[in-house]
C-alpha cells in the first residue's frame, strides 16, 4: 500500500518527494481532451495534477447531483493515474477560481443562512453534498490504491473570515466521510491571512498562494510555521503563472523566461502547483466576477490565463521555457515530447434562419406571474437572462421609468422598441419614454445575470441575487402585475425559427455549415454586439464587443463530421449575414499596461 506523509518534508513510501503539480480543472475542459492536457503535464516532467471540484456543477439544483460525462471526476483522476500522475483535490465548498459564485450553487441564496460560516444550516448543505462527493473520492486516495495525495479543507479563507468553528466543521465532514489522507488549507502567505484562515493550531497542514518573490513569501510562511513550532515543508499551492481577464481591460501577459526563473526560485525552496497549467474555458454562464468597490467586474469567457497550455490545450512559449529550465536544473524528472492539436478555419458561413426573442418567447419559457417582480433565484433560476413583462397606460406624452435595484444589465423595451440599456451604476437612473396619452403599452425589461463574484466580501451582498430585486417605477409609483419569463437558455433546440424577426430586438441567428473532419476552431464575433452562442446545442459562452476577446473557442469534440449548426443569441440588434471560424482567437487591442 502506497503511503504519502507530511513531516519535515513530503515523503512518498518513506522517501523524500518534491511535488511538481499543475492545475487542470476537468469542468473547464471537454472530457475528450482530458488525456491531451494531462499527458502534456506529464511530458513537462511534472508528477501531480491539481483540480478544484465545483459544487455548483455537481449540484446545480438542490438535491439533484451530476457526476457523469464532463463531470466524471473519477474518470479524470483515473486518466491521470494511468499516466503516472498523482493528484491533489480541492473540494472546498468555496473554490474562487474565477468561477461563478466561487463554485457555490446559486440556490443557496434562497436559504436563510450565512454561507462560508459555521451556521448549522450551511454546514448541513455542505454535508449533503459531501455525502455524494466523498464516496467517489475515498476509493481514489493513495492508501486505497488511487492517486490522491491530499485534499483541501478550505480555500483562501483567511482572505474572507476567521470563523475557526467553520473550518473545523468542514474538516470534520471530510474525515467522517473517509478522508484519511493529509488535509490542508491554502492562503495568502502573510501572517494576517495565515492566522485567520488556517488550523495550524489543530495540526492541519498549511500552504500558501502567490505568483512571484518566492524567497520572500516562503520566508513569511516559515516565520508563521516557526511561531507554531511546525517543521513542515514549504509549498505554493497556487503559483500564478498568468492571470485572468475582464471585459474592457487589456489582456494580461507574463514573460516566459521570467516565469521559468520564478518557478526555479520556488523549486529551490519547496514544492509547487502551477495555477493554471491549462486554464480552459468558462463555458455557458460560468464566468466569475471581481468585486471592486461598489462595482462587480465580470470576467470573460476564455480562461486562457496566459497559462503553460493555451485555451485549446496546446503548449505555449511558457511551457517550453519551463521545460528547458527543468531539463537544466532538475534532470531527474523525465520529460516527453508534448502533444499538439490542429485548429482550422471556415470562411463565410451563411445565415440560415433568424427569429426575435419576443416572437419565440413562448417556446422557450413559461411565464410566472406575480404582483411585483421577483428575483431570479426566487423563480428557481440560477443563470442566464430573465424577461419581465407588464402592461401600462400612458398618463402623459412623456413619462419617466426607473428600474429600481436591478442586477446586472437591463434593457428596456416599450411595445417591442428598444428604449435604453443600463448597467450597474446606471440602473435606477431616469429613462424618459414617449407615448400616446391613455394608450396601453407592453413594457419589457430584459435582465442579464453577468456572473456572481468569486472572491471577497460580496458573497453576503444582496448584489449576488440577480434580476429586478425591488421593482419598476413609472412616474413615482411601482408598476404591478408582472409576467416573468426565465431564460437560462439551456435548451436552444426549443427556439422556434418559424416565427418573425424584428430589426433592433434581441434575436437568435442560426448558421449551418458542413465540415469533413472536426478540429478546434474559434467563432469570430467581431461584428456582433453582446450575447451568447451555441454550437450543436453546446453552450460556448458569452461574447461582448467591448473586448478584449472577440471570439469563442469551439472544441473539436463539439463539432460533427458533416452538418453543424451555430446559434448566436444577440441582444443589441447587431448581426451578420455571414460568420467566420478562425484558427486562432480574435482579440481587441485595449491600451493598458500588461503585467
Amino acid at each position: 500500500m502506497a503511503r504519502f506523509e507530511i513531516k519535515d518534508e513530503f515523503y512518498l513510501d518513506g522517501k523524500p518527494f518534491k511535488i511538481l503539480s499543475g492545475a487542470i480543472h476537468y469542468f473547464r475542459i471537454p472530457e475528450e481532451d482530458w488525456h491531451h492536457s494531462l499527458y502534456n503535464l506529464k511530458a513537462l516532467g511534472f508528477n501531480t495534477v491539481e483540480t478544484y471540484v465545483a459544487w455548483n456543477m455537481h449540484e446545480p439544483t438542490e438535491g439533484k447531483f451530476n457526476f457523469e460525462g464532463n463531470l466524471d471526476l473519477e474518470r479524470f483522476l483515473q486518466i491521470a493515474q494511468d499516466l503516472g500522475l498523482y493528484a491533489i483535490v480541492r473540494p472546498s465548498p468555496f473554490i474562487c477560481a474565477e468561477w461563478e459564485f466561487g463554485g457555490l450553487p446559486a440556490w443557496l441564496l434562497t436559504k436563510n443562512m450565512r454561507i462560508r460560516s459555521s451556521d448549522p444550516a450551511f454546514i448541513e448543505m455542505v454535508g449533503r453534498y459531501y455525502d455524494q462527493l466523498f464516496p467517489r473520492l475515498v476509493p481514489r486516495l493513495l492508501e486505497n490504491g488511487g492517486n490522491i495525495l491530499m485534499v483541501q479543507v478550505e480555500n483562501e479563507y483567511g482572505s474572507y473570515g476567521e470563523d475557526k468553528a467553520y473550518l473545523r466543521a468542514i474538516r470534520r465532514l471530510m474525515e467522517e466521510r473517509g478522508a484519511t489522507c493529509p488535509l490542508f488549507t491554502s492562503d495568502g502567505p502573510w501572517r494576517a491571512t495565515l492566522k485567520a484562515g488556517t488550523l495550524i493550531e489543530d495540526d492541519l497542514f498549511v500552504t500558501g498562494n502567490f505568483g512571484s518573490k518566492a524567497a520572500y513569501n516562503f520566508s513569511q510562511m516559515q516565520e508563521f510555521l516557526d511561531e507554531h513550532g511546525k517543521k513542515w515543508p514549504l509549498m505554493c499551492m497556487e503559483f500564478w503563472d498568468g492571470w485572468f481577464n475582464r471585459w474592457k481591460e487589456p489582456i494580461i501577459k507574463r514573460d516566459p523566461k521570467e516565469l521559468a526563473d520564478a518557478v526555479h526560485e520556488v523549486l529551490e525552496l519547496g514544492s509547487i502547483n502551477l495555477y493554471m497549467f491549462h486554464g480552459g474555458t468558462n463555458f455557458g454562464f460560468m464566468n466569475g466576477c471581481s468585486a471592486r468597490g461598489t462595482l462587480d467586474l465580470p470576467q470573460v469567457t476564455s480562461y486562457d490565463y496566459d497559462a503553460l497550455l493555451d485555451e485549446a490545450g496546446n503548449p505555449t512559449a511558457k511551457y517550453l521555457a519551463v521545460k528547458e529550465m527543468l531539463a537544466t536544473y532538475y534532470p531527474e524528472y523525465p520529460q516527453l515530447e508534448p502533444l499538439y492539436k490542429e485548429s482550422t478555419k471556415v470562411e463565410a458561413i451563411p445565415l440560415a434562419e433568424k427569429v426575435s426573442l419576443f416572437a419565440t418567447l413562448d417556446s422557450l419559457s413559461s411565464p410566472i406571474e406575480s404582483l411585483y417582480p421577483k428575483k431570479m433565484e426566487e423563480l428557481g433560476q440560477s443563470y442566464g437572462y430573465l424577461l419581465y413583462r407588464t402592461k401600462a397606460s400612458w398618463d402623459a406624452e412623456e413619462e419617466r421609468i426607473r428600474i429600481i435595484d436591478g442586477r446586472d444589465r437591463a434593457q428596456l423595451f416599450v411595445d417591442g422598441k428598444w428604449i435604453a440599456t443600463q448597467y450597474q451604476t446606471e440602473i435606477g437612473e431616469d429613462i424618459f419614454c414617449q407615448g400616446k396619452k391613455k394608450a396601453l403599452s407592453n413594457i419589457d425589461v430584459l435582465i442579464e445575470n453577468m456572473g456572481r463574484v468569486n472572491y471577497g466580501h460580496k458573497f453576503l451582498a444582496d448584489t449576488q441575487r440577480k434580476g429586478i430585486r425591488t421593482g419598476v417605477c413609472k412616474d413615482l409609483h411601482f408598476l404591478t402585475d408582472w409576467k416573468q419569463y426565465p431564460l437560462p437558455l439551456d435548451h436552444p433546440e426549443k427556439i422556434d425559427f418559424s416565427k418573425g424577426w424584428t430589426e433592433g430586438q434581441p434575436a437568435f441567428y442560426a448558421y449551418d455549415f458542413d465540415i469533413k473532419g472536426p478540429k478546434d476552431t474559434y467563432l469570430d464575433l467581431t461584428e456582433f454586439g453582446k450575447g451568447v452562442a451555441f454550437v450543436n446545442d453546446h453552450p460556448l459562452g458569452r461574447f461582448w464587443n467591448v473586448g478584449p476577446i472577440l471570439s469563442l473557442y469551439i472544441p473539436h469534440s463539439y463539432l460533427h463530421t458533416g452538418a453543424n449548426r451555430i446559434i448566436v443569441f444577440e441582444t443589441e440588434g447587431n448581426y451578420k449575414e455571414h460568420i467566420h471560424l478562425t484558427d486562432k482567437p480574435t482579440q481587441k487591442d485595449i491600451k493598458g499596461e500588461n503585467l
